[in-house]
């Protein structure tokens, strides 16, 4: 448990400061992190001084920047309590978080202010907790909707938090089976031109749903239940004509599905199933003039009861910092040329 009290008695009096006190001092060092880089992270950030001593770190700044960073280390301290480490992303994370809490966030799923406590996907392998307040929004829409959309751009998390909360379902016994899929092909590729069957053609436009999954579950348990089809990664075409039951259905990249596509797919929805679509409407590689089945849809099903719509935006890519300033440059330049955005 951490404490907090001002330090009346530190030589700075000039700045606000506070002193915060940890139990453990073995969970200590590791939320400082070695050489304390995770406390120079939150430095950096946060834009306040932290001078860690034995136990407890003394933090020194603005009023607003002395509660973020206190609720920052709150936050890992919580983490490492609960048994799990901490690494660089994840007092990213939690920088974003704190951050978030200080202002009135636009998403309904979002836990009340004064509240706050990150969401997280907890499986065999690893314990997946959010580290932007739009993840946060998005994994608790899993299960407060049938149907959720996450649209963004790339890097955000969409798809691994998807296949994490689908991991995490059938491992509870919640679901009976996973079934992951997207467009097989992109415009102007067909799958003749790959040797082997059918499974080495698809394979290559899937693996990004296998390497999710493969972080999040034992290979053997994965290998049996591909085996089984308890566990199912198929191309788009191999949904029709099908009901879905008593699974968590997932479609990555519907951007490239087609009106026609989307609408097969989305029909698919049966009893004790949930269902996610991933995408990215700035990245559509249809032909010209064929409307996405995704954007479409957006418009077509908002304010439809059971279905969540979560948008990430680049203040929510979670990759390398270089990403999210490329996705913003990209994003400035599409809103220059047409004057307005997506």
């Amino acid at each position: 448990m951490a404490r907090a009290a001002p330090d009346l008695g530190h030589p700075v009096a000039e700045r606000p400061h506070i002193v915060v006190t940890f139990d453990d001092n073995r969970l200590t060092a590791a939320l400082f992190g070695e050489f304390d880089q995770n406390l120079a992270l939150i430095e950096q950030r946060l834009g306040v001084d932290a001078v860690a001593r034995g136990n407890q770190v003394t933090l020194t700044g603005d009023a607003d920047a002395l509660a973020r960073a206190r609720l920052a280390l709150d936050i890992l301290y919580g983490r490492l309590q609960s048994g799990h480490e901490i690494a660089a992303g994840d007092v990213d994370g939690a920088i974003r978080m704190a951050t978030a809490a200080e202002a009135q966030m636009d998403l309904p799923s979002l836990e009340p202010r004064g509240r706050l406590a990150m969401a997280q996907l907890a499986t065999r392998r690893r314990t997946v907790m959010a580290r932007t307040p739009t993840q946060d929004a998005y994994i608790r829409a899993f299960d407060r909707a049938e149907l959720t959309f996450g649209i963004g751009p790339a890097g955000t998390g969409k798809t691994y938090l998807a296949v994490a909360y689908a991991a995490a379902m059938l491992e509870r016994g919640a679901v009976d089976r996973l079934i992951l899929s997207r467009p097989a092909v992109e415009a102007g590729e067909r799958l003749g031109f790959l040797p082997g069957d059918m499974r080495d053609k698809v394979d290559p436009y899937l693996r990004p749903l296998y390497d999710a999954l493969y972080d999040m579950m034992p290979a053997e348990r994965i290998e049996r239940g591909l085996a089984s089809g308890v566990i199912e990664v198929a191309p788009l075409a191999f949904m029709r004509g099908r009901t879905l039951s008593h699974a968590v259905v997932i479609l990555d990249e519907a951007q490239n599905t087609s009106s026609m596509q989307m609408k097969m797919f989305l029909t698919r929805l049966g009893e004790n199933s949930r269902m996610i679509v991933t995408g990215d409407p700035s990245q559509i590689d249809l032909p010209p003039g064929q409307v996405s089945g995704l954007v479409e849809a957006i418009g077509l099903l908002d304010g439809v009861t059971g279905i969540a719509e979560i948008r990430f935006t680049a203040a929510d890519v979670v990759r390398h910092p270089l990403v999210a300033r490329i996705v913003e440059a990209y994003d400035a330049a599409e809103r220059s040329e047409s004057g307005g955005g997506i």
